[in-house]
């Protein structure tokens, strides 16, 4: 074989190196498309597979005394359940100002229910008729 002016040690190591970023790439590849689906306020169709676990993020400002909740009538539970939630703030305290809240779902088995979440402050009995109460529908089918 030819020597090329490139040591077999220099060789063994920048194929080391093209596997491990080929490695990475496959990896963040994959994580992109098997991390959970996120949607926004404004999808309020949501089409998912039976075993999918998506989130909805809402804006959120936790200085202003108001909380999102998932109101009456409630999902399905056969079709749909509640799988936690977390806050992300981009913003400084104590506004939070660009703060958002994942609200996160699991699809149980295949079906369409209701989804309804509600912004609210006392969150009880006629909550959706308090002043600066907000609420956000969803259709989720289950495929």
């Amino acid at each position: 074989m030819e020597n090329s002016g490139i040591s077999r040690g220099s060789r063994t190591l920048v194929t080391a190196v093209a596997i491990a970023a080929l490695l990475i790439a496959l990896y963040s590849v994959f994580s992109q498309l098997s991390a959970p689906k996120v949607y926004d306020a404004d999808d309020t169709e949501i089409t998912v597979s039976a075993g999918d676990r998506f989130s909805v993020k809402v804006a959120d400002d936790p200085a202003d005394g108001y909380r999102w909740i998932i109101a009456e009538p409630r999902p399905d539970p056969s079709v749909l359940k509640a799988a936690g939630e977390r806050v992300v703030t981009a913003g400084r305290p104590p506004t939070g100002s660009g703060t958002a809240r994942y609200l996160s779902f699991e699809a149980v088995r295949p079906g369409r229910t209701d989804l309804r979440l509600l912004r609210c402050r006392r969150c009880g009995t006629g909550a959706a008729d308090e002043k600066g109460a907000r609420s956000l529908n969803f259709r989720v089918t289950v495929g």
